[in-house]
């Protein structure tokens, strides 16, 4: 317990058991006071005195005066103003209103969280976008454009010959090969139709006489056993209606066959359109070549060739052929195409003499057999 005297001295009492408190004189008066000295807080840190009436008492005896701010003041009058001024933004006296936090349970927090953090890093977004847009694109030059125009325009190119390419060596191929199927179909099935009586009122043919073809018309079968191949043989050499059908052309106004004598000469492609005649170059002396008709089958053995001569040289499809080594008449064969492959610059010949003729009733011969 304490008691104040008038004077606001500090006075010890006894405690419970009657002993009075030992403070020694020096001590006694060093807490008897406030260490800050009477009406220390009546003024401010800087020795200022604060006007106004009220004073209040404190627990130590020590009457102070209340500090009341001034109506319009500052908060703290014993703050300097240039002290508040660096608490606040520098854009607004007032701070910016955080929102408001949920009320609601723990889903709508996480939305309202979520929604903050979208908020954030829409402002990030936008101060991208607007840092982006800021710098302005290198304006590109004249050859920089010129040389991609030049590079595009290289790709397209290769793009097309590619196609290009594919279309000459793959499908040509196919569409030819459909087509030389369905024309032996149609001449194998026409040849055994032959073999049959004549129809009322229509004489037989006659062997002996041959047979004038419209241009484009199949009339035989050409087999290369070597080779494993076989293809229908056409009237003409027309490109579009004959060779790049897959079909075999003979040189019109030369021999057929079934002539006493002569040169029965033919051409097709070596490469793409079927490629008939691709392999013919392995032909050797002694192979054999068989040409099936309505009425025979005609077997021809290799004799020579011309590797490369020029696409002028007509002399290798005459009766008696220039360059075969034959020196008189005689019923012969000639083989055309171009070469070297998957060009048009020179013509490959292979030159045959026909050994045997045999009629359809007899069979295939042995040459196609393999007895």
């Amino acid at each position: 317990m304490t008691a104040l005297r008038p004077e606001g001295r500090y006075q010890p009492e006894a405690d419970a058991y009657g002993a009075a408190p030992v403070h020694g004189g020096a001590q006694h008066g060093q807490h008897g006071r406030n260490e800050y000295g009477r009406h220390q807080y009546a003024q401010d840190p800087y020795g200022a005195q604060p006007a106004g009436p009220a004073a209040t008492e404190d627990a130590w005896g020590v009457y102070e005066q209340a500090e009341q701010p001034a109506e319009g003041g500052p908060e703290y009058p014993w703050l300097p103003d240039h002290t508040l001024q660096l608490r606040l933004p520098a854009e607004s006296a007032e701070p910016a209103a955080e929102p408001a936090p949920p009320t609601g349970g723990r889903a709508e927090r996480r939305r309202a969280a979520q929604g903050r953090t979208a908020v954030r890093s829409g402002g990030g977004r936008r101060r991208a976008r607007g840092r982006a847009a800021g710098r302005a694109r290198p304006k590109e030059s004249v050859v920089v454009v010129a040389a991609r125009f030049v590079g595009e325009l290289c790709i397209t190119l290769g793009l097309v010959m590619l196609l290009f390419v594919a279309y000459q060596l793959w499908w040509t191929n196919v569409q030819a090969d459909e087509a030389a199927s369905s024309a032996r179909d149609q001449l194998e099935q026409q040849f055994d139709a032959a073999q049959g009586p004549a129809a009322p009122g229509q004489p037989a043919p006659d062997p002996n006489k041959p047979e004038v073809f419209a241009p484009g018309k199949g009339f035989a079968i050409i087999y290369l056993p070597k080779l494993g191949l076989k293809f229908p043989i056409a009237e003409g050499t027309s490109k579009s209606a004959v060779l790049d059908n897959g079909l075999v052309g003979h040189y019109t106004g030369t021999a057929m066959p079934a002539d006493k004598a002569g040169n029965f000469a033919l051409a097709a492609h070596r490469n793409t359109h079927g490629e008939p005649f691709r392999y013919i170059n392995k032909l050797e002396k002694g192979d054999k070549v068989v040409v099936e008709t309505a009425n025979a089958y005609y077997t021809y053995e290799i004799t020579s060739g011309i590797p490369e001569t020029s696409p002028s040289n007509v002399s290798v499809i005459k009766p008696v052929p220039n360059g075969s080594g034959y020196t008189g008449p005689g019923r012969y064969i000639t083989l055309t195409t171009c070469t070297p492959e998957f060009t048009s610059k020179f013509r490959l010949i292979v030159f045959g003499k026909m050994i045997d003729e045999r009629p359809r009733s007899q069979g295939k011969p042995a040459a196609i057999t393999g007895g």
